[in-house]
């Protein structure tokens, strides 16, 4: 049993790996985007991580020449950070429900990701009406910020 699986709902601060991950969210390879969620605390924050390795798909063509991880797949690791800490929130029967955007505003890119960094990515709720959730997310290699973004979720059946 995994740390995640036996810990409390209202416990903060637990972990949970890469296999309990394709539980809670519906995504799979080549685009989950989080390879492990650190410290989540239900209701409030959690860090979602992604080891980025050169053998992401999206490299070989997004600038083969001088790899970057797409901007895009970045508010994407905060949409699914942010579906774990849904499903933390509201329990196992929320487990495998699909997240759509609804919104993304002020979306900030300032330094590029790349191959061989570790991205951190920082997801704290800031509040939830029924099914519409909207979060703040920041990106951070080793420490510095790289992209932050608000977002708004809605969470229905798969």
């Amino acid at each position: 049993m995994s740390q995640a699986e036996s810990a409390p709902a209202a416990e903060a601060g637990f972990d949970i790996d890469v296999m309990r991950v394709m539980e809670l969210i519906p995504h799979r390879y080549p685009f989950l985007m989080v390879d492990r969620v650190a410290s989540i605390i239900p209701n409030v924050s959690c860090i979602g991580i992604k080891n980025v390795s050169i053998n992401e798909p999206f490299f070989a063509g997004h600038f083969p020449q001088r790899p970057v991880m797409p901007g895009v797949l970045i508010i994407e690791s905060m949409a699914q950070t942010a579906g774990c800490l849904v499903v933390a929130t509201l329990g196992a029967e929320s487990e495998g429900k699909l997240v759509y955007f609804m919104t993304v505003d002020d979306a900030r890119f300032r330094k590029p990701v790349v191959p061989g960094d570790q991205m951190k990515v920082h997801v704290s709720k800031l509040r939830n009406r029924g099914a519409v959730w909207k979060f703040r997310g920041e990106a951070r290699v080793n420490g510095t910020l790289v992209a932050e973004a608000t977002y708004s979720a809605m969470i229905l059946d798969a």
